[in-house]
């Protein structure tokens, strides 16, 4: 059995996320030690490592929660999963193709400042003055 504080340590998750995972119902409620202490088993310790790992890749609680509930279901069909990791996919290439032109802008700016005090700076003036920027972002 693992305290809340040796369950964070073990999966890089921080007690406050352990207890809204919790409230949020992807953890089930620890068992209680004589002195009202969390406990956690293995299994709970693999759990919430599974949600970090989706979570460091983006899936959302919602995402998550079916995930998990699939996990429960190994009769099921993979491609139900299949499918959420390729929402998840297309939403990471929709947040990739929007960051690109701020990318290039960001890229231009800096590239332009050769001021030796702020009042040349062209980062500032580019902030500033959005006129001075080269597309829509």
């Amino acid at each position: 059995m693992l305290t809340i504080g040796e369950l964070s340590r073990a999966t890089g998750v921080k007690i406050p996320t352990i207890r809204y995972y919790e409230q949020m119902g992807l953890m089930t409620a620890a068992e209680r030690s004589e002195g009202n202490q969390r406990r956690y088993e293995s299994r709970d310790r693999e759990r919430l490592s599974f949600i970090r790992h989706a979570r460091d890749l983006g899936f959302t609680i919602e995402a998550i929660r079916e995930l998990l509930e699939l996990s429960a279901h190994p009769e099921r069909p993979c491609a139900d999963a299949d499918q959420i990791a390729i929402r998840q996919l297309e939403i990471v290439r929709d947040k990739i193709a929007k960051l690109r032109p701020l990318e290039k802008e960001l890229e231009r700016i800096t590239a332009r400042c050769h001021g030796d005090h702020i009042k040349d700076c062209y980062v500032l003036q580019s902030l500033a003055n959005h006129d001075l920027c080269a597309s829509e972002h």
